[in-house]
């Protein structure tokens, strides 16, 4: 419901009936969305790690962490999409990176690196800092807007998005999670590269912006179209464990 509302609101915007209806609307959206990500990822993530990475490992949670995450998230939204307080946003987009900083450090270990099913979330994950950090760092107006959004839009909510449903199409027809598609590292590599260039290199070559863009474009429809053309039968077949669903 606050999804519809923010998305309402973005088009109370675009047919000026609210005067930032758009702004308001998009990174509203963008916030809810992260917010639920958060929320989501805390249960999943350590989860799919412990059980994915062949061995045994417990990963470490902090309560106040997962509570002050989502307190500071939403005064984000608050100081950032309607109070236009500079300082504040960055502030605390400053305590939020260093918050997922600490979130991530519980979860890593060393085995994540040898599935892409489970480096393609915490890379995911690792853009949402990304972006937390290069909000803070826009106080002083180094680059546009637009970039942290990116860091947080195309990176985490798409590789994020991504991730998981390559996962979670996996386990829910009844397939070896343990051995995924090899095309996923490319599929993967792809979008975390595009993710790269649409955040860090505007910034490094500012010059070559539209190019830029144009190109993490084409990473991503290469992301996916892989995705599709590796899992499509995947959706359309019956499950391989021979159970209904």
């Amino acid at each position: 419901m606050l999804v519809l509302a923010a998305d309402i609101v973005y088009y109370l915007g675009a047919l000026h009936i609210v005067n930032q209806g758009i702004s308001w609307g998009l990174f509203s959206g963008v916030y809810l969305i992260m917010a639920l990500i958060f929320t989501l990822a805390r249960r999943v993530m350590p989860f799919f790690i412990e059980r994915g990475v062949g061995y045994q490992v417990q990963l470490k949670n902090w309560s106040f962490v997962d509570s002050s995450s989502l307190v500071f998230l939403a005064a984000l939204w608050i100081v950032d999409v309607f109070l236009k307080q500079a300082l504040l946003t960055a502030l605390i987009s400053f305590v939020l990176m260093l918050l997922h900083s600490v979130r991530l450090w519980g979860w890593h270990t060393k085995g994540i690196w040898k599935k892409p099913l489970l480096w393609a979330l915490f890379l995911g994950y690792s853009m949402f800092v990304l972006g937390f950090a290069l909000k803070a760092i826009n106080f002083f107006n180094l680059y546009p807007t637009s970039i942290p959004l990116h860091a947080f839009t195309y990176g985490g909510i798409g590789l994020m998005s991504l991730g998981m449903m390559s996962r979670i199409s996996l386990g829910h027809t009844g397939r070896n999670i343990n051995e995924p598609p090899k095309v996923l590292i490319w599929v993967f590599s792809s979008l975390f590269i595009g993710a790269l260039v649409r955040v860090v290199m505007p910034i490094i070559i500012p010059s070559a912006y539209l190019h830029l863009i144009g190109l993490a474009q084409v990473l991503w429809i290469i992301a996916f179209a892989l995705f599709l053309s590796s899992y499509l039968m995947i959706f359309i077949k019956p499950r391989a464990d021979g159970q209904a669903g």
